[in-house]
């Protein structure tokens, strides 16, 4: 008896030994024609093995591409779709740029600077106090999680810098409510912001 172990190396293992042994046959019948008939064959039992990826995009390429792969390329048909060639098997995947915006404070994060944003566009009024208190109070959560003591008026300072000095609060007139924290900081208690007059 002949183990696994000491059979041909499978190329790809998912479809296993007896799919390989059948592209090995394609492979090697002498006519063009039955050799299109036989992968036609092989694809429509490879793409029932695997039912819930039908929906997949291009999962018929995709078969197609497996199939060069595990003849070695040596399947010589007029394939449906443009296979995968053996030189771009091996390629090293392309360099994956990561969406690094250039926050100027990472620890209160690109979306409470989006709102910063919007909050400096709007016309003065309630709408826009009450947007700040809320934008105030998230940047003393966020800050008090990555560090040990709070300053009002440093988040104040942080927060007209990052409105590029549309949004001024006057540190004499105006307080951030405390954030109490229970824990590792998982449980925060605020009051509401009590604005000065």
């Amino acid at each position: 008896m002949k183990y696994n172990t000491q059979q041909k190396r499978l190329i790809m293992p998912e479809y296993g030994r007896n799919i390989q042994n059948m592209v090995d046959y394609c492979v090697s019948l002498p006519d063009r024609n039955e050799r299109k008939k036989c992968a036609q064959a092989v694809i429509n039992i490879m793409g029932n093995m695997f039912p819930h990826l039908r929906d997949v995009e291009d999962f018929k390429h995709i078969l197609w591409d497996h199939l060069a792969i595990m003849s070695d390329f040596k399947l010589d048909i007029d394939y449906p779709y443009e296979v995968i060639k053996k030189e771009e098997l091996n390629l090293p995947p392309g360099r994956i740029e990561y969406s690094r915006s250039d926050m100027k404070y990472r620890h209160y994060g690109k979306i409470l600077e989006k709102m910063i944003d919007i909050a400096a566009a709007m016309e003065d009024g309630e709408a826009k106090n009450h947007l700040i208190d809320i934008l105030a109070s998230q940047m003393k959560r966020s800050y008090i999680q990555w560090n040990k003591e709070v300053d009002d008026t440093k988040i104040i300072q942080d927060l007209y810098e990052l409105s590029n000095g549309k949004i001024q609060l006057d540190k004499s007139n105006y307080s951030i409510p405390e954030i109490k924290t229970n824990g590792f900081g998982k449980k925060m208690k605020t009051i509401k912001v009590q604005r000065k007059h």
